[in-house]
């Protein structure tokens, strides 16, 4: 398996520090609002790839933070006139309920940085000692950024770069522009914890470094977030933890790219974010999951509701086959003959490449076109009287089905019982187009007796008045068939 790791900017194997086993640690979210499509999009990379190493074998464990104390939860709080604490919970419980309905599994180790102050504080200390952090007589704790010789290495840029753009603030004791926070003396009104600096609260970026060494072992096998984290977050993070543990942090950084809008990064800063509730009012969680896989996780990825529809369109193709194949399996009418050989070389030829596309540094891009190749296949196979009826036909089936299992543990979609899915599929539509399913129903119940009546000039018209709406009709032995075109 080969991943891109973001610190050598290159492809490499991927060869865990200990044989069989795997510590990954993701960057959470910070607890003051709602998520939207780009948090969704890191929690479903990071799910797939703890999946994936979990398929192939890997005893993983997996930590994914919670920062539950930063000035936007205290802002937050102060606005609503509520603890932080409160604050944080309600994300909290919101993250869990909207990754449930994307199907994104909870992580091994969830911890909080409110759980792990002390250990923040011991940290703080230990690079004192070292002569890489310093206290301000006002109570605040920086790191020392020119004593760390190798910062800059994950994100490739230089001091000189970095220094161009630093500036003290009013009010800040710092001895370099470059110096960063690690502990932040208290200001009124605010939650705080006592220190050997007096009252405080834990700066940003020691949270991460304190809990994935605490509930992890290092060097971390993985660390993962979205390519905004690579400077200053991720960067901070490998020098205070390097220096404080004179050891290497993390073996393979792995970085997922924006979601994006209009080729802007989606972000709350912006304005430009959509929240996983905003978007779940008109489409199914498993069409956004697809939908955020249909990219391979470093690139950027354009959200919009035309590419949420062609999500959708794809899903559906993949369930319908999965549909047929089981009504398939069902009947027993078989012929004597014998699946040409090639056909099922060919079946597992495809399904190898899937998985082929996800050693390849996770490229469900390529992994879900084969998936395709799969089913234009089997549909090819189902299409054909003469290959459908084939005696050994049943065991090329079951073979597809087996297979599906194992696309949906690894990619977390394909899983639901299909002619339910379908079923919901065409409500989650309906209510989308605001359609009318009495005068939908109403329509078919003209066209019904019409061509009961043989007038197939009025049932003509009826199904073109019920395509003008956005309805497809199918006429079938069991009789008419609707659908959402």
């Amino acid at each position: 398996m080969q991943v891109y790791n973001s610190i050598v900017r290159r492809k490499e194997e991927f060869v865990p520090k200990h044989p069989g086993k795997v510590d990954m640690y993701v960057c959470g979210i910070t607890t003051y609002d709602y998520c939207h499509v780009g948090h969704a999009r890191s929690a479903i990379v990071f799910d797939v790839l703890s999946r994936y190493l979990r398929y192939k074998g890997y005893a993983v464990r997996f930590a994914r933070n919670f920062t539950d104390v930063d000035d936007k939860i205290i802002n937050r709080a102060n606005k609503e006139g509520v603890s932080s604490r409160e604050i944080a919970e309600k994300y909290i419980a919101a993250f869990h309920e909207d990754m449930d309905r994307l199907n994104v599994r909870r992580a091994d180790i969830e911890p909080k940085a409110t759980e792990n102050i002390p250990e923040m504080i011991a940290m703080c200390e230990t690079l004192i000692e070292k002569g890489t952090a310093y206290a301000t007589p006002s109570g605040d704790v920086y790191f020392r950024v020119r004593n760390f010789p190798e910062y800059g290495k994950l994100s490739g840029r230089s001091l000189d770069e970095m220094q161009a753009g630093a500036r003290i603030a009013p009010g800040e004791e710092k001895e370099d522009p470059m110096d960063f926070a690690l502990w932040k003396a208290a200001k009124p009104g605010e939650p705080f914890w006592e220190s050997p600096w007096g009252k405080g609260r834990p700066g940003w970026h020691i949270e991460c470094s304190v809990m994935s060494a605490k509930y992890l072992e290092l060097p971390l096998d993985i660390h993962g977030g979205g390519q905004d984290l690579i400077f200053p977050h991720h960067e901070n993070e490998v020098a205070q933890t390097e220096a404080a543990c004179s050891c290497q942090f993390v073996r393979y950084w792995l970085h997922n790219g924006f979601v994006q809008i209009d080729s802007e990064k989606m972000s709350k800063s912006l304005g430009n974010f959509k929240t996983i509730r905003d978007i779940l009012e008109t489409y199914q969680p498993e069409t956004l999951r697809y939908f955020l896989i249909s990219r391979q996780y470093r690139s950027p990825i354009d959200f919009s509701f035309q590419s949420m529809e062609d999500a959708e369109k794809n899903l559906k193709r993949i369930y319908q086959c999965i549909g047929a194949v089981e009504e398939e399996l069902a009947k027993t009418k078989r012929s004597g003959n014998k699946l040409p050989a090639e056909i099922r070389s060919e079946f597992r030829e495809i399904a190898a490449q899937v998985m082929a596309g996800m050693d390849d540094d996770l490229n469900t891009a390529a992994a879900l076109g084969h998936v395709f190749g799969a089913v234009r296949l089997i549909f090819r196979v189902l299409e054909d009287k003469s290959l459908r009826l084939c005696a050994d036909t049943p065991e090329l089936l079951e073979e597809f089905l087996k297979t599906r299992a194992d696309w949906v543990e690894v990619f977390g979609v394909f899983g639901l019982e299909p002619a339910a899915y379908l079923a919901e599929l065409r409500l989650t539509q309906v209510k989308r187009k605001g359609l009318d399913v009495a005068e939908i129903e109403a329509l078919l119940a003209q066209r019904k007796q019409a061509r009961e009546s043989k007038d197939f000039a009025a049932s003509d018209s009826l199904r073109e008045q019920l395509n003008g709406l956005g309805v497809e009709v199918r006429d079938t032995a069991a009789g008419q068939e609707w659908d959402v075109l």
